[in-house]
């Protein structure tokens, strides 16, 4: 397998009550736990980090096979929900729902692009199997 890229970050501090940073300084934030979880808020999360770069990347892969299959995505959006779950045997897993908006689009086409973005997106891929990923048109 051909690497076209690879992304770094690091992970200070306390873990969920930390800091992240990517070493080319784009990426330099706080991480707090959600209030939701007991924690005290206020900055993103892990969970919250994953939804936004699966949205972004699955987004990119939707808009990727409209073009080949010539059909206009202007308007496009998708959302990502992360949900993090215990599990039975006391560790933690997550869950992904993504919901797609093709306004300008006819239903059967969009859940076909859908689908395709699915197979092609690198996110969809290593989650595959892995976790539940939920598709809906929105």
């Amino acid at each position: 397998m051909e690497t076209l890229y690879t992304a770094s970050a690091i992970a200070l501090g306390d873990g969920r009550n930390g800091r992240i940073q990517s070493p080319d300084g784009h990426l330099d934030e706080p991480v707090r736990v959600p209030r939701e979880l007991g924690g005290p808020g206020g900055a993103t999360n892990p969970e919250q980090l994953f939804a936004a770069g699966y949205a972004a990347c699955f987004h990119s892969a939707l808009k990727l096979v409209a073009s080949r299959a010539n059909v206009d995505a202007s308007g496009s959006e998708v959302a990502a929900d992360v949900s993090l779950h215990a599990l039975p045997t006391g560790g933690y897993g997550l869950s992904a729902q993504l919901e797609v908006s093709l306004p300008e689009i006819d239903a059967a086409t969009a859940e076909d692009l859908m689908a395709r973005a699915h197979e092609i997106c690198p996110y969809s891929n290593a989650t595959r199997g892995n976790i539940e990923v939920t598709l809906a048109l929105a």
